[in-house]
């Protein structure tokens, strides 16, 4: 599938936030790197990601960008945040256990002071014109500036009261912006005209998935270890969340 975002020449260059939101925003330009590479939930697996980038083969010129959920329930926290920080072409968004951590809802005794400060420097949203990548999603019944940080984290049913009832955001949601996101674990990656589906539940056994911009394909490597127990009812299968309509 071609990326619309190239074509569209309606849409703003910048997406318009909240003011919060925007303190808490990094613009990237697109034409400056070579290719653009959107990672999947890490959750600690720096195995997987180590993999997952050395088939990528990402050079100096090329950008990296994680959508959050760097941390927790996996082996390696401390690892994939050293090496998120120490490469200067790998970047990521704050997701939800970001934002646990920063909250004192949840700990990883393995992180300490100076990675703290990282997880706290991480924006909520990066863009660049056509793209937006963020953890969770966006809600098409409202504009983005109405949207706050828990909103860009967690969104993910339109559902009254149902976090995994259908419709989810991704199946309304029109565009512009492209929005690549994670947080909902699915069966297979979701690749629809206006969003892209990132969480193949590596820390639960799946594979790791990134999206590779420029030539509209999916590249993933396999967990590579026994995966975290989750219910199949939070598991969005291919048959539930299509990847070319309902």
């Amino acid at each position: 599938m071609g990326n619309p975002a190239k074509s569209n020449d309606t849409m703003p260059a910048t997406p318009s936030f909240s003011a919060t939101v925007t303190r808490q925003h990094r613009r990237v330009d697109a034409d400056a790197w070579d290719d653009i590479y959107v990672v999947g939930d890490v959750h600690g697996c720096r195995d997987a990601l180590e993999r997952l980038l050395a088939r990528l083969e990402p050079g100096p010129g090329d950008l990296v960008v994680l959508v959050g959920d760097l941390v927790r329930k996996g082996p390696d926290s401390e690892g994939v945040l050293d090496l998120v920080g120490s490469a200067p072409n790998v970047l990521g968004v704050r997701g939800n256990n970001e934002e646990k951590l920063l909250r004192g809802e949840a700990s990883v005794d393995a992180l300490d002071d100076a990675d703290r400060a990282f997880v706290r420097s991480l924006p909520v949203a990066i863009s660049w014109d056509g793209g937006l990548v963020v953890h969770g999603g966006v809600d098409p019944r409202r504009p983005l500036v109405e949207h706050d940080v828990d909103a860009l984290q967690t969104t993910r049913s339109l559902a009254p009261g149902g976090s995994y009832d259908r419709p989810y955001w991704f199946e309304r949601y029109e565009g512009p912006p492209r929005v690549f996101f994670g947080h909902t674990v699915l069966e297979a990656p979701v690749e629809r005209e206006w969003a892209v589906g990132l969480d193949t539940g590596c820390v639960y056994g799946g594979d790791l998935t990134a999206y590779d911009v420029r030539r509209d394909r999916f590249v993933s490597v396999p967990a590579g270890r026994p995966g975290n127990d989750r219910p199949a009812s939070k598991f969005v299968t291919p048959s539930r969340a299509s990847t070319h309509g309902d």
